[in-house]
């Protein structure tokens, strides 16, 4: 019986715990939840005047140029897809507590990446909740500005990007009608390269793989105005690696990662836009759009040990609006990496992404546009392959609102 007392006991002090950092109680039944079911059916026609990666010919990835040029196969290479064609419900759900709402987003297209890389698809964008100043799911990371994506039809997007959904808890304990700062984790994940150390042992150079300890720390203050807005975000991980059918899995270890994105927007005119963005640092390749390895051998054959690849990551875009139904986004988008000293002569060193188009919106469901790419690869050794792409896109955008 005692045993029940103190349980009772030390309920009603967590319940008030929570009555005093909430205010109150949910109700039993809240009020209605209001949601919106949205997506849009795309298609896509692509034409290579060289020739990429055959597994991702729907996207222009400049990491995925051929280097040497024939490395894929002949020149000149057409595609038609519907990969990027989206499904998404995104809605609210009213709480009696002084945080608010619940807001709430699931969204997926059709582009298979990772083991299912080439294939039209189920893939994972948003699948999060956010309450007063918590989120937890995946969405876009806190290192990331998802407002300096440019108006292009490309699924990619700029190679130099801060461009990463990842699955985080984020606490945003500081929000205005002008600005906001967020801090959070997020999922760890490295991606190694073990270069030259497959010269001392192959197996060895096989056997190394991420080791993930810790979560990636994240944070961003963004301050927005009539003008546009500016954001500087930062983010520290420990980028680790062990070694399989080792004993104790050595040789293993961690070096620390870190990395500056500033990026911001200026509106002109009416409704344009310019598009800026600058991040740098060490081990950051995991967030960076295209191009790049978080850890790489460094030091001589005789004497190597793991360093995290420094890393920069450059957009400049303008979206220009000519009239309410016509559209323009053009651009130029740079990843560069200093290689280590142990990186094979192949490992990707700087990658280049320039981008033209015009989208005709004769309504707000339909979009019909071309864009005209370019892009280069260049290795570490200073061979580089270079690629011309005509896409050609038609999207059909649809949605509905309900209330239960």
């Amino acid at each position: 019986m005692r045993f029940e007392h103190l349980s009772v006991a030390l309920s009603a002090v967590v319940c008030a715990i929570v009555i005093d950092g909430s205010g109150h109680f949910a109700d039993a039944d809240p009020s209605p939840t209001t949601f919106k079911i949205y997506g849009f059916a795309q298609a896509d026609y692509i034409y290579d005047s060289q020739r990429m990666d055959p597994d991702w010919v729907d996207a222009f990835r400049p990491s995925k140029i051929a280097t040497p040029e024939g490395e894929f196969g002949s020149a000149g290479q057409s595609s038609v897809s519907v990969k990027q064609s989206r499904f998404g419900v995104t809605g609210t759900r009213q709480t009696d507590t002084d945080f608010g709402p619940i807001n709430f987003k699931f969204e997926f297209d059709l582009f298979g990446v990772g083991v299912d890389e080439g294939q039209t698809t189920f893939r994972l964008r948003h699948a999060y909740a956010e309450w007063g100043p918590l989120l937890a799911g995946q969405t876009n990371s806190i290192f990331m500005d998802i407002d300096v994506l440019p108006n292009v039809i490309d699924y990619w997007g700029p190679v130099g990007m801060v461009f990463y959904r990842n699955v985080q808890f984020r606490y945003t304990p500081y929000r205005t009608e002008n600005a906001s700062f967020a801090i959070g984790i997020e999922r760890p994940g490295n991606d190694i390269d073990p270069g030259q150390i497959r010269e001392i042992d192959p197996a060895l150079g096989a056997n190394i793989e991420s080791d993930e300890k810790f979560p990636d720390l994240t944070m961003h203050y963004i301050y927005s105005d009539n003008w546009g807005h500016a954001q500087l975000a930062g983010i520290l991980r420990r980028v680790g690696f062990d070694t399989l059918n080792t004993p104790n899995h050595n040789p293993m270890g961690a070096e620390l990662g870190w990395g500056i994105n500033a990026s911001g927007v200026i509106k002109l005119f009416e409704k344009d836009k310019i598009l800026l963005q600058v991040a740098h640092g060490n081990g950051i390749a995991s967030y960076i759009n295209d191009g790049g390895t978080d850890l790489a051998p460094g030091g001589t054959l005789a004497s190597p040990h793991a360093e995290a690849v420094p890393l920069t990551g450059v957009v400049a875009y303008y979206d220009r609006q000519w009239c309410e139904e016509l559209s323009t986004s053009f651009g130029y988008s740079v990843t560069r990496v200093d290689n280590t000293a142990l990186q094979e002569a192949t490992a990707f060193h700087k990658g280049q992404y320039a981008s033209i188009n015009l989208l005709w919106t004769p309504t707000s469901d339909i979009l019909i546009g071309g864009e005209v790419l370019w892009g280069e690869r260049t290795n570490n050794d200073g061979v580089n392959g270079k690629d011309i792409r005509f896409q050609f896109s038609v999207k059909y955008s649809w949605g509905a609102e309900f209330n239960i």
